[in-house]
């Protein structure tokens, strides 16, 4: 099955208490929250989850019809695509002014999508306040939950009504089980519809010199040697500074959930503008979730070449972000298609290291070797023991070692486990989770 995540949005008219919703339930303080309207004007999503049910919440500016103040209509066109993106909208009321005309609005716009609407009347501070939220019922949405934001009153009861509705959407996508998913992100006009369509032998995407073009992932299925793969081609992980509209913030969540669905991720980089802090921080992005990581290095035609241009390339990839020396660096042309199926070959590498699982003798023999060869440090005089060890998960392999004082393990120590861990197992282009557990 796939992985995509639902998209819940928050909308309502400004100050009804759309961001502090939004803080409460990610439990992290992410949007501006303030008296003044219209202070929240761009989206803020995050992925949260609530029981057991994990969706990316969206926080978006407050909507106000009719208005022809400039970033009103910046605003009201986020929202509106907010509605139109979600797959479940949050609407928030406000229990202390009541119906609004800019509230019925909002109710003819989001019944227009027929998607389901989870009817929320805020600053709902007590009992007696409750009475006022029975008003809402004319809006035609039902009975709403009558809450307060700010001190966290039946949001649960919100969320458990919101939970339930992902079960009349289409969120899991049917995938075969021969089928292996790669994702291909990176920054705008880095290449990665040149790459779908040099990979396919088709034109099938627009491809310009403006960045940004491609607006939504794009999923596609072919074979090359006898292996079923599914490409997904994104939009591109934006500078959050550079997401300035709501169409970019979008395809942003998008590439999220891509690599969410992926089995193994290839970040393209462009050679030309180098290495960037963006780059490292999609590929942390990538890490993270547990996915294989290929990097590829585009438009390598146009680089100037000496002797050892190659390898200092790659050196300078590794000073730049250590983990990368786990990880393979392909140097490819998509305009003249030079190596580009070396991606596709080491796509099928990384998914099968992914699988594979170390029986538990042969890491208790690793774990003998390791220590053998150089001693735990011992912080506060405590000789630290490590006992045995085994691999509980793959995708990403997870490897758990017992020790007597797991929490006195130094970083650097564990570092040396995993290296040479790789170094007798393999592994690579595969992030590995390291577990010291008590005994």
């Amino acid at each position: 099955m796939g992985l995509r995540l639902p998209v819940v949005a928050i909308v309502g008219r400004p100050n009804v208490g759309k961001s502090t919703l939004f803080n409460r339930i990610v439990g992290k303080r992410l949007s501006i929250v303030h008296e003044q309207e219209g202070v929240t004007r761009d989206r803020v999503a995050m992925e949260t989850d609530w029981a057991g049910h994990q969706f990316f919440l969206v926080d978006t500016g407050g909507y106000i019809p009719q208005s022809e103040d400039t970033i009103d209509k910046e605003v009201r066109k986020q929202a509106v695509l907010a509605i139109e993106e979600a797959d479940v909208i949050m609407l928030m009321v406000d229990t202390v002014v009541g119906i609004t005309w800019e509230d019925e609005e909002i109710v003819k716009r989001a019944r227009k999508t027929r998607k389901p609407i989870v009817l929320l009347a805020n600053k709902t501070d007590n009992n007696a306040l409750e009475n006022n939220s029975h008003e809402f019922l004319k809006l035609g949405l039902g009975q709403p939950f009558a809450v307060s934001a700010l001190n966290g009153r039946s949001i649960g009861d919100a969320l458990d009504q919101v939970v339930t509705t992902f079960d009349e959407i289409e969120i899991n996508e049917e995938v075969a089980e021969d089928v292996i998913r790669f994702a291909i992100v990176g920054m705008p006009n880095a290449g990665k519809s040149s790459l779908t369509n040099a990979l396919l032998g088709i034109d099938r995407q627009i491809v310009t010199d403006i960045p940004g073009t491609t607006r939504d992932s794009i999923n596609t299925t072919f074979k090359y040697f006898d292996q079923q793969y599914e490409m997904i081609d994104t939009a591109g992980l934006r500078r959050k500074a550079k997401v300035s509209d709501s169409v970019e913030f979008y395809s942003s969540v998008r590439t999220q959930q891509a690599i969410k669905s992926a089995d193994v991720v290839i970040v393209l980089i462009d050679a030309e503008k180098g290495f960037v802090s963006h780059d490292a921080r999609v590929m942390e992005e990538v890490l993270g979730a547990g996915k294989g990581l290929i990097v590829g290095v585009n438009k390598w035609d146009l680089i100037e070449k000496e002797t050892n241009t190659m390898r200092d390339f790659k050196q300078n990839l590794v000073d730049d972000m250590f983990e990368l020396r786990h990880y393979p660096i392909q140097f490819i042309s998509t305009l003249e298609r030079r190596r580009i199926f070396k991606l596709v070959d080491l796509v099928k590498n990384i998914h099968e290291e992914q699988q594979k699982r170390i029986p538990t003798r042969q890491l208790n023999l690793f774990l003998e070797d390791v220590v053998a060869r150089l001693q735990p440090p011992s912080p506060q005089g405590k000789e630290i023991k490590l006992n045995y060890c085994s691999q509980v998960a793959v995708e990403p392999p997870v490897i758990v070692i017992f020790s007597n004082y797991p929490d006195l393990i130094k970083t650097s120590y564990k570092r040396y486990i995993e290296n040479r861990f790789r170094e007798l197992f393999g592994f690579e282009g595969v992030p590995i989770r390291m577990s010291f557990r008590k005994k």
